[in-house]
This record gives structure tokens, sequence and C-alpha cells, in this order.
């Protein structure tokens, strides 16, 4: 097996460090791809100054897709694996990583957070959507086969959040298997008493609804579960208001960008779906530009 494996960053010049140590230590052999941009941290000098990193590509675009897809136009791997640039992978992650693509097209596993009172850890997450079964994984610490990503022409550039979630309705078009290996973990040690963030609630459901019509269609099936996504925040919300949490002006917001979202999240999806009718499924994938890099280092 040839590994490629793709980091893509943006302000985290310390936590990538770490995950480059990591993946010197635990994955030696493996080519690494550093999709930076646009960060203002001095990451750039650090990946430059180290010698186990094989290309930096410097980018002008935020978008983690636009990322992603730019480190694996540039992989020579026939398996190829993204991880986050602020995740460090454990001992077991390359042997359970092999085992794993050996009989699967996708190999995914848990991310282990650290926290002052105790771990915590993930599970496989699977979901029967307009009968499809669909298996999702974690797009921080997943490998594909080389085939399977070409299948998929990389990740749709027009989510700004939720590209693994599409990827995976459309690995299960295609029926593509995707393994979950519990001993391919990775690590993340933060600070516990951190900020809180805010939901950005307009691109939850612009994202929500866009990848269930483009990848479905405007079905009731899809239907039905934007509509229970959106009474469940709006009861959670509505919570918050009676517990002062949120004021009624902004549960009011929260209710206009929702519906702003689901607008066009589904016109943006019948567009897309009329734009590729195979079962591709990615009018904005890699093929579709060669635009990405403004920079590019390749010490191979």
């Amino acid at each position: 097996m040839d590994l490629s494996v793709v980091l893509p960053t943006l302000n985290g010049r310390d936590q990538l460090a770490a995950s480059l140590d990591a993946l010197a230590e635990h994955a030696p052999d493996a080519e690494i791809v550093v999709v930076n941009g646009p960060s203002a941290d001095g990451t750039t000098g650090m990946v430059r100054e180290r010698d186990d990193v094989d290309v930096l590509i410097e980018l002008s675009d935020r978008n983690l897709n636009v990322a992603r897809n730019a480190g694996i136009e540039v992989a020579t791997g026939d398996v190829v694996a993204l991880l986050r640039y602020d995740l460090s992978v454990e001992p077991p992650w390359l042997s359970a990583l092999e085992d794993g693509i050996e009989s699967a097209d996708v190999v995914t596993g848990p991310m282990h957070q650290t926290l002052r009172n105790g771990m915590t850890t993930e599970s496989l997450e699977e979901n029967t959507i307009v009968g499809r079964e669909v298996t999702y994984f974690n797009g921080g610490n997943v490998a594909f086969r080389r085939e399977v990503l070409d299948s998929l022409d990389g990740f749709d550039e027009y989510l700004e959040t939720g590209g693994a979630r599409d990827a995976a309705h459309r690995l299960a078009g295609f029926g593509r298997s995707v393994a979950w290996a519990p001993e391919m973990c990775v690590r993340r040690e933060f600070e516990a008493d951190g900020g809180i963030s805010e939901h950005d609630w307009g691109w939850k459901y612009r994202a929500l609804t866009y990848r269930l019509v483009k990848n479905y269609g405007i079905r009731p099936g899809t239907v039905k579960r934007t509509a229970k996504h959106a009474i469940s925040d709006g009861i959670d919300a509505a919570l918050g208001v009676v517990k002062g949490d949120v004021t009624p002006s902004g549960w009011a917001g929260t209710g206009r960008d929702v519906g702003i979202g689901i607008a066009t999240g589904a016109s943006d999806g019948m567009v897309a779906r009329a734009r590729d009718r195979s079962r591709t499924r990615n009018p904005h994938g890699c093929s579709k530009r060669a635009d990405r890099a403004v920079a590019r280092y390749d010490w191979r």
C-alpha cells in the first residue's frame, strides 16, 4: 500500500506541527501533503523548515473542501487519507488503516478528545435515507482507495460545511463500503474551558437541504428529514427563550435564517442535481477547476 496523507490547515501552526510529529513517528513512509490557506501565523515557514513534508500547497480560499480537493489532486498514493491538522494519529492508526482498507473502499475511525474529567470518543453513525443505507465517516480521519475518490470527483466545493456527509451520501449511491476501525484512532488535546461556538443556522440548513435535494431530489423523505431537524432545533431555541439564554428577537432571527437557508439550499440543490445527473452528483468537484493553488512547493 502506498499511502498519501492530506492535511488541510488554517492558522494552526502548533497543532499542525504536533500532527506532523505523530505521523513521522507512526507512519514514517507516508507521503505527506499539507494544504495551507491562507494562514497568517507562520505555518508556511514552519512547514518549509521540516524534512518530513513532501508537498506544501498554498491557497487563497478558506473553504475546507477546496483544500481537500487541492491535496487530493497532487497525492500519488493508491490510498489517500484525510487528517485534520489539529489531530494526532495514535500508535495503532496505520495498522488499523491497512487492515480496514483491505476489505473496504473507505475506512474511518474515532477521535479521542481529552477533557478535564476524562476522555470522549466516537462511534459508527449510520442512517437510512430514501431507502439508501448511508454510513457516515469522520472527515478529519478517513482513508479512501484512490479509485473511489476519482469516482466521487473529490468533495463538493459548494459546501462550506457538511462536505464529508455529502460524500457519504454519494458513496452510498455508488454502493461503496465504509468500514469502521476502532483502532484507527486520532487524538485531540485542547483546553476544556474554551469559548462556546455560535451556530451558523443559515449555512447549517442551506448545506443540509442542498445535499439532500442534490442527492435524492425533492421527495417526502427529504422534506420530512429537513423538517425534523428544523422542529428539533426550534424547540431547543424556544427552551432557550424560556430559560432566558436567548432573546425572543434572537429566536425569531434564527427562524428567519433557517427558512432562508432551506430555500437557498433547495434551489441550489436542484440546480446541482440538474448539472450533474450522474451518480457522482458533484458539479463542484476536483475536475471542475485548476486554479486552487496560488503556490506549490514539491520536494518529492
